[in-house]
């Protein structure tokens, strides 16, 4: 499989969100949309079609809520936030994935991948 660079790893969408629930406190899927693009400088494009259904899934597993408020631009917006639950998933997460990723990189380190 060729990945494009912009390509995120299965799963990595749902941790992000909840790092940037976890950094910035409540907001829109817009908002968050907007703080992961931002936060990978640009090299992420994130759209509806994506992190709505990301958004939907958390809130399923009770990783999230969202409650209706009004935006910024004064249009009504669904405001997500990060439960007990999805505190404790994300510290999971960012553990696994700290652990993977020393993993993979093992092997691009000189004289370790031998």
């Amino acid at each position: 499989m060729v990945r494009k660079p912009s390509d995120v790893w299965q799963g990595t969408l749902a941790l992000m969100i909840l790092k940037s629930l976890d950094t910035m406190g409540a907001m829109h899927g817009y908002g968050i949309a907007r703080r992961i693009e931002q936060v990978s400088g640009d090299t992420l494009s994130v759209n509806y079609g994506t992190i709505y259904p990301a958004l939907l899934k958390l809130e399923q597993e009770g990783a999230i809520q969202g409650e209706w408020g009004i935006s910024e631009q004064n249009r009504k917006a669904r405001f997500y936030s990060l439960t007990r639950a999805g505190r404790k998933q994300l510290e999971t997460a960012a553990r696994e994935w700290d652990r993977t990723t020393d993993i993979v990189a093992r092997f691009f380190r000189p004289g370790e991948s031998s």
